[in-house]
């Protein structure tokens, strides 16, 4: 394939044709924010947060959906590019909750992250503010729609695997946000809280129930696991605090890969719920076996033992 070269920051870089600016920023060493990009997702360009200038262009463009061209210059941190990502924070943070200091994303949010790097300690707008109710009648999933930043990675994930599409963006202007079909819950739509969205959300809109109040972002390890109830081996996170897993949550998942609440669920009694010893009731009273002696295997282990024999 075609090679092309830009130059990037006054860095001469050479990528493949057809390389997004942001991606070649990220060969050439340089960061780049984003929302609403993800690499296992299609190209977006909503945000607008990854907006770089480009010499002879009249506008930023959002680099996650520009082609690197032949001779192209950019610049990823140009007064201009600075002072219109602090807008666009400053815009985001007019509708976003402040509550950092309790949210259970705090250490590991995307938006908390930029806002720092840029300075940007509040709000540079006043108006209306969303108030919508935390949704969290279902078992695995807490929903909080005023944290929402309309990024569109949960759409998108879900929208990645066959017949699935379970949310997508409702309303318009001021109203628009992330609802499933006639915006009834999620636990009354078709979602299958394989945990897709969470996975990919940037802030602290989508969190899992069984995680919420077990620990700070740097209380907690991740081991990854490979998931065996199927031949799909989708990857998760085991979440341990200390010496004990408290939880298992899904990757960053790949395109199409379907993930499923039984994986999820089956490595949480693997790893978190794990059962304490049998019990058989001999002479009248329960007294502690193996498995396979429960399971009705005693017998079974035995014979192999004698055929080795």
């Amino acid at each position: 394939m075609a090679n092309v070269t830009l130059t990037i920051n006054g860095v001469k870089v050479t990528v493949q044709k057809g390389t997004t600016v942001l991606d070649a920023a990220a060969e050439a060493g340089f960061f780049i924010p984003t929302f609403c990009h993800a690499p296992e997702l299609t190209g977006f360009g909503a945000c607008r947060i990854c907006v770089v200038e480009i010499q002879g262009m009249r506008n930023l463009p959002a680099s996650c959906v520009t082609e690197a061209t032949e001779g192209m210059v950019v610049q990823t941190e140009s007064p201009a590019v600075v002072e219109a990502r602090k807008t666009i924070l400053e815009l985001i943070l007019a509708n976003h909750p402040q509550d950092c200091l309790t949210c259970e994303k705090n250490g590991d949010c995307r938006l908390q992250d930029y806002a720092f790097r840029y300075g940007v300690k509040g709000p540079g707008f006043e108006g209306q503010r969303h108030s919508y109710a935390i949704e969290d009648s279902n078992p695995y999933i807490i929903r909080d729609l005023n944290k929402c930043i309309l990024c569109g990675r949960c759409v998108r994930t879900c929208a990645q695997v066959k017949e699935r599409a379970v949310v997508d963006y409702a309303y318009r202007g001021f109203n628009t946000k992330i609802a499933a079909p006639m915006d009834v819950p999620l636990g009354e739509s078709d979602c299958v809280y394989c945990g897709r969205c969470v996975a990919v959300c940037p802030v602290g809109a989508l969190t899992y129930k069984r995680l919420s109040g077990q620990g700070r972002v740097w209380e907690l390890e991740k081991k990854p696991v490979t998931c065996t109830f199927c031949d799909s081996g989708c990857q998760f996170d085991l979440i341990s605090k200390g010496q004990k897993v408290i939880g298992v949550a899904a990757r960053a998942p790949g395109p199409g890969r379907p993930l499923c609440l039984k994986g999820r669920l089956g490595l949480e009694l693997m790893y978190c719920d794990q059962p304490g010893t049998p019990q058989l009731k001999k002479d009248g009273e329960f007294v502690g076996v193996t498995w396979p002696e429960a399971l009705g295997l005693q017998g079974v282990l035995e014979k192999l033992k004698k055929i080795e024999g």
